[in-house]
């Protein structure tokens, strides 16, 4: 069997078995690196994607579900030469340490100003609540997450 997906615009076609979970295909057969494997039970967050907009963990998703959808990852923002502006905000407010969760982070931030462009912290917090990071830069994330909303408005 085959999946076919629309990855940061570009349709690819996987050889992976429909019930492979979405985060293999991304970084097997796509060559995605962003979207990690943290928990494997999408608890942590690491392998967080955006599906038509919304944050998924694309480690319990099944890749075929995901087939007549858009597949957004950290690669599909921006790149080197022009950040988008979360990336730009993680950078400026030194968010990330280790670097691990923050693909996840920058994609569930996303999910959260397109739903809600001017949250308040509270708001930050509860929509980041389901992605972890063990170094402990929560603090600087919702700044950048703050920072990111007030350069979009």
């Amino acid at each position: 069997m085959t999946v076919s997906l629309t990855v940061n615009g570009t349709r690819h076609t996987s050889p992976a078995a429909p019930d492979t979970p979405l985060l293999y295909v991304l970084r097997n057969d796509v060559g995605i690196n962003s979207a990690k494997y943290g928990c494997g039970a999408a608890h942590c967050g690491a392998c967080t994607v955006l599906l038509d907009g919304q944050p998924i963990r694309s480690c319990v998703y099944p890749a075929s579900a995901a087939a007549d959808g858009r597949i957004t990852t950290l690669e599909g923002l921006g790149d080197p030469q022009r950040l988008h502006v979360l990336q730009r905000a993680f950078i400026e407010e030194q968010a990330a340490q280790c670097g691990y969760c923050i693909a996840g982070m920058i994609m569930s931030a996303k999910g959260l100003l397109d739903r809600n462009p001017q949250p308040d912290e509270a708001q930050i917090r509860d929509a980041m609540a389901g992605n972890l990071c063990r170094c402990g830069t929560h603090t600087r994330i919702v700044r950048a997450i703050q920072r990111a909303a007030r350069e979009l408005a």
